[in-house]
């Protein structure tokens, strides 16, 4: 009998029989509250009922198109739709199918149109599990051990996680900045450096925010050196930081924008959007693939998008995640093992500690699990896996956010 690979670790011992908006139920009846949203992924929800008739509609009309052989409407209809909502000055896509192809696309654009080798990334940034974008991620030595050689020209340089550090914001920053300069002047010459790639919000690394001063020095440093900002906005954006692109908090303009995740409510599909003038630099050929701009992931993108606007969820993201992220640190005042609580919009992270100060990975798993078992998923990041992340579908109620705030404040008090 054939079975899933061992190495498939699951997170929790959920087996689904279907999901309800914010709600999973398991095989055996149980409801369970979706805090992981399948990591960013069902932005409106399970089964949202206009997401789910745009997908049924579609696929009684064509499920696959290959979009290099010929055009369909939901691919243009959505290139339209997003038209509206990307950064002032990006106005060309290309679709891939995951946020490891969009990373890897993002970098071909980059080296190709800059004509330089170099890319440098920030210390735990996470952009995929293929081979160049595991190379480009830094959040945990797990997602490249073993299959080296990596690939050549990818530099890393200080991400300002201030808790890390025990600074404050403003001492991690202009270290951070420091160390990129030094990084220049040692290693990673400026002139043979292609682009910066960025999450505005370390995922994987651990729901840590970035902030206005470090990402105005990534931009006044690029435009200086010619070098390209890639923003990572495939667990940020579509709403989920409580604007509708995570780097929108921090007043900095992109060159180009990585999507995925959130966009098509767990229908997949992703993409890079950058100006015309600059995906035209790229070699002729370079981009393109069997299943991206799939039709009924694009209808599904296009319902997506119309949820999010027509419902108001960035707004209900920004409102929520605050009313979250105070919730949670009041819990954490209370408790001598979560040493920090960060988060922007409805991306929360607490980050469990020992008493002097170290990781306490074994307590960030065991309050995960406890919650898994009293109703709440959760999931666990960062670096030595401490910090437990909360991350809800944007449609969540006060009520909802209030049920989590219950089951944690008790797990919480229970793994003391």
């Amino acid at each position: 009998m054939a079975q899933l690979s061992p190495l498939l670790k699951q997170a929790t011992p959920v087996v689904v029989d279907h999901g309800e908006g914010v709600y999973l139920y398991d095989t055996d009846g149980k409801r369970h509250l979706d805090f992981t949203a399948g990591i960013g992924v069902t932005s409106t929800g399970h089964c949202h009922p206009h997401v789910v008739s745009a997908a049924r509609e579609q696929v009684g009309k064509l499920i696959h198109g290959q979009y290099t052989t010929v055009m369909h409407k939901p691919m243009l209809e959505l290139t339209e739709k997003l038209g509206g909502v990307l950064p002032e000055g990006l106005d060309s896509l290309f679709y891939s199918n995951s946020g490891s192809e969009a990373v890897e696309a993002a970098l071909r654009l980059s080296r190709q149109a800059t004509k330089r080798p170099n890319v440098i990334v920030f210390q735990g940034g996470f952009h995929g599990r293929t081979v160049a974008a595991a190379t480009m991620t830094t959040s945990g030595t797990r997602f490249s051990a073993g299959i080296s050689p990596l690939m050549s020209g990818v530099h890393v340089a200080p991400f300002p996680y201030a808790f890390h550090y025990g600074w404050d914001e403003e001492t991690a920053t202009k270290f951070a900045l420091r160390e990129l300069d030094y990084l220049f002047a040692t290693v990673c010459a400026p002139n043979e450096t292609a682009a910066f790639f960025i999450e505005p919000v370390l995922g994987e690394g651990g729901y840590v925010p970035a902030n206005p001063a470090f990402l105005a020095g990534l931009r006044e440093r690029a435009d200086k050196h010619g070098i390209l900002l890639v923003m990572d906005e495939i667990q940020t954006g579509f709403g989920r930081t409580g604007r509708f692109w995570g780097h929108e908090h921090f007043g900095v303009r992109p060159d180009i924008v990585l999507i995925a995740k959130g966009l098509a409510s767990g229908f997949p599909i992703s993409g890079i959007a950058a100006s015309e003038e600059l995906m035209a630099k790229a070699l002729p050929g370079s981009q393109g693939g069997t299943y991206g701009g799939n039709a009924v992931a694009c209808a599904a993108a296009i319902a997506t998008l119309e949820v999010i606007q027509q419902e108001g969820l960035v707004e209900n993201a920004a409102e929520r995640g605050r009313q979250l992220l105070e919730g949670v640190r009041v819990i954490a005042d209370k408790s001598p093992s979560i040493g920090d609580v960060r988060g922007l919009g409805l991306l929360v992270g607490s980050e469990f500690t020992t008493p002097d100060g170290e990781p306490d990975t074994a307590k960030a798993q065991a309050a995960q699990k406890a919650a898994s078992s009293n109703g709440l998923l959760l999931l666990t990041c960062g670096a030595y896996m401490n910090v437990v992340r909360m991350v809800p579908p944007l449609i969540v109620d006060t009520e909802q956010v209030d049920e989590a705030l219950r089951i944690w404040g008790d797990v919480v008090a229970g793994v003391e």
